[in-house]
């Protein structure tokens, strides 16, 4: 909350104050701009999901394979990295597509959407499962863009694992530094590939050191790219010291050949191959104590003797431990590289029982599952994504939601093979998968067996916290994890075509925000027009398409405003009376209380009690004068924007008997704008921290433009022959029309 900027408005003294932590890239790429028209292309499937080549398998363990071989991982990416070009080759290699996907066709099985395929981005996170060599994948894919970065929180929230795609050439971007921190928040442990290593400009070195420099973290070397940029052919496969060869001729990538590397014939590389050995060997010594003892002990004169399985075995704790990650290379789109990716995933990221879940012991085995995701789907109604974190559920059994606190039955239950969805009878821990009947689920919710089960769950929860001296929220917090929704930035009138259509507008906008957390919708009290509250301008033009496209509906979108806030600069008391006689009752409230500026954040107000006045209040009034605080609070002296950062004290409340809470709410309410109108002001606008990246002859008109724009210049970095511009702007001044 430090970044501020002061300008004058009525002559107050105002300021710009950055408070949402967003992330916004200006690098202006072909693919958002990208609206041609796609004939949308038939798909081939395997003949059954699970059958790979002569490989055939008991249902039971397509269904529910043993914990141990299921990798719930993600996908995630700065836009245009190749994450959906990635998940498209992955599907492909592990035989549940038979024809290769591509972004600039619009035919990937994860961008299904309409608005995806146009746009060539990826809006909605879209789950997959498949199998690889005996290991059953859960992989979501996740979008890259700054507006949906909410799709990418709640889906880490339920994986154990992912992989972090970087484009070679240009190393760390702007979302990736988001989404790694996402990533950080939830403990996810990841490794990460090294996509377009046979574009122009592709440096292995340099997209190493920036994941070294700017995330912070210890990239353990497994791959070593063979050529770079056109001259890319393979990689070298560092833990076993053999080169893996793609045959030039081959259209799909699945022919390629690996070879041990000689003396004779790769002098060289064997030379380079076998420093990045010993030098690894020597990274993951420093990092895990019980293979510093093996390598001290029985391999200290030649590291060339070390098995690679104790090798990976470390790796693996390492990967767990997240005090490194292990980085490979490829290029998606050339087709290389994808098998060893996937042989990484399922040798170096964790089985869901490897991760430890703290709230996990307060069920004792019975049924706990995370709702992470909704979809409505027109014949068969809202879709629910959910992952099992213990015990079983199975159709047409009753489940109970903590935060809803209602019961609901699930009739179906889906496993979202591909692009086609396959009925199961049960679903085991460990697993994501999909469940029809569910209605009032929305994301975030806790599923559990019965309410019995909750409250059991909650006292055991409870007694861990006094053992532990810790306070119940804590315990409650955990029971109940759920998805942190940011706060929206821009918002814009909505109107339906008629009147006659205000039904159906609201009918789709409830559906959309079951969907789509980050969505607000609330009714302007003065104009009585419905207003989209948003994070970002493609985030509400989506929506603006999906409500035409899906609801048949035409609507009207006003013109986007930024999400402006107030705050005071001093304190200042007010006093205020409210004396009003309805009918044969007379209502009589007398309210005084102080505003003042609070430090830390708070988009809430803060509400205080003087020692005077907290001892003599009833429940109702108290409820009265906070209902009061917070209506004054959502609409601001200055601009009708709401009010933050701010703490309001009540010092004296006489109330005349029999008046009621409503007069009591009104009266507080009047009484704060009073003060509010009194007080020095300021307005607080959105900062977006910007990343951009221009060739040299450019850099100078670039940086004119931000400083007219009020943008701010933090530092001026060198990418290959490239500037990148580091620094933040109003989000106001960088707006399409603005």
């Amino acid at each position: 909350m430090s970044n501020l900027r002061i300008f004058a408005v009525n002559q107050k003294k105002i300021s710009s104050l950055h408070y949402f932590n967003n992330m916004c890239s200006s690098k202006i790429r072909a693919s958002l701009k990208r609206l041609k028209l796609h004939v949308l292309l038939g798909r081939n499937y395997s003949s059954l999901p699970g059958l790979i080549g002569n490989d055939i398998k008991s249902l039971h363990s397509i269904i529910n394979p043993p914990i141990a071989k299921i990798r719930n991982i993600g996908i995630m990416a700065h836009i245009d990295a190749g994450k959906t070009t990635t998940t498209e080759r992955i599907l492909y290699y592990s035989g549940y597509t038979r024809s290769l996907g591509d972004v600039d066709d619009g035919d990937t099985v994860t961008d299904f959407m309409a608005q995806e395929r146009e746009r060539g981005i990826t809006i909605q996170s879209a789950a997959v499962t498949f199998d690889w060599k005996g290991y059953r994948i859960n992989l979501i894919d996740t979008p890259g863009h700054v507006d949906f970065t909410l799709e990418v929180e709640r889906c880490l929230r339920v994986l154990d694992g992912a992989v972090a795609v970087f484009d070679a050439s240009a190393g760390v971007e702007a979302q990736t530094l988001t989404v790694w921190r996402q990533a950080d928040k939830h403990k996810v442990p990841r490794i990460c590939f090294l996509n377009k290593m046979d574009k122009i400009g592709a440096s292995f070195n340099y997209a190493v050191e920036s994941i070294r420099e700017k995330l912070k973290a210890k990239p353990l070397l497994l791959q070593l790219p063979i050529g770079e940029g056109k001259a890319f052919k393979g990689v070298v496969d560092v833990v076993r010291t053999e080169k893996l060869l793609w045959n030039p001729n081959s259209d799909d990538g699945k022919d390629f050949e690996r070879k041990p590397l000689l003396e004779m014939s790769d002098p060289k590389l064997l030379k380079e191959t076998t420093e990045a050995r010993n030098a690894l060997i020597e990274q993951v010594a420093d990092l895990d104590d019980e293979f510093a003892d093996l390598v001290l002990g029985e391999f200290s004169e030649n590291f060339d003797l070390l098995p690679a399985e104790k090798l990976q075995t470390a790796i693996h704790r390492v990967t767990l431990a997240q005090t490194a990650v292990p980085v490979l290379c490829g290029s998606a789109l050339k087709n290389k590289g994808v098998q060893p990716l996937l042989d990484a995933i399922t040798m170096y990221l964790p089985s869901p029982e490897e991760r430890n879940y703290e709230f996990l012991q307060w069920y004792k085995g019975d049924l706990c599952a995370l709702a992470f995701k909704v979809l409505h789907d027109k014949q068969r109604g809202p879709l629910v994504f959910m992952r099992i974190y213990s015990g079983m559920l199975k159709p047409q059994t009753a489940i109970h939601n903590i935060n809803g606190n209602c019961t609901e039955r699930v009739s179906r239950l889906l496993l979202p093979f591909a692009d086609q969805h396959i009925e199961i009878p049960l679903l085991t821990a460990g697993n994501i998968a999909l469940t029809v009947g569910l209605k009032h689920t929305a994301t975030g919710d806790t599923i559990v067996s019965s309410r019995s089960s909750a409250l059991a769950a909650s006292r055991r929860a409870k007694r861990e916290g006094e053992k532990k001296q810790k306070e119940n929220n804590e315990a409650e917090r955990l029971l109940l994890a759920g998805v942190e929704i940011p706060e929206p930035v821009f918002f814009c009138t909505i109107e339906p075509p008629s009147m006659a259509k205000q039904p159906d507008l609201d009918h789709a906008l409830k559906c959309l925000q079951r969907e789509d957390p980050s969505l607000k919708v609330k009714l302007d009290p003065d104009s009585g027009q419905t207003v989209l509250c948003g994070m970002g301008e493609l985030h509400i033009e989506i929506i603006h398409d999906r409500i035409k496209r899906e609801y048949g509906l035409e609507t009207y979108l006003g013109p986007l405003q930024v999400a402006y806030r107030e705050a005071i600069l001093n304190s200042i008391r007010a006093t205020d009376t409210l004396d009003r006689t309805l009918g044969d009752k007379r209502h009589l409230v007398t309210v005084e209380l102080e505003a003042k500026p609070v430090e830390t954040s708070s988009l809430l107000p803060v509400i205080e009690y003087a020692a005077s006045v907290a001892g003599d209040l009833s429940q109702a009034s108290r409820e009265a004068f906070e209902n009061g605080v917070h209506s004054a609070c959502l609409q601001g002296p200055l601009l009708g924007s709401p009010v933050q950062d701010v703490a309001v004290t009540l010092h004296s409340l006489v109330i005349h008997p029999g008046t009621s809470t409503t007069m009591i709410s009104a009266c507080v309410s009047r009484c704060l704008q009073k003060a509010l109108k009194k007080a020095d002001k300021q307005i607080l606008e959105p900062l977006m921290n910007l990343e951009v990246t221009v060739s040299r002859e450019y850099l100078s008109p670039v940086l004119a433009d931000l400083a007219q724009r009020r943008g701010n210049i933090q530092e001026i970095q060198s990418r290959q022959d490239n500037k990148v511009v580091i620094g933040y702007v109003p989000l106001a001044e960088i707006m399409v029309n603005g």
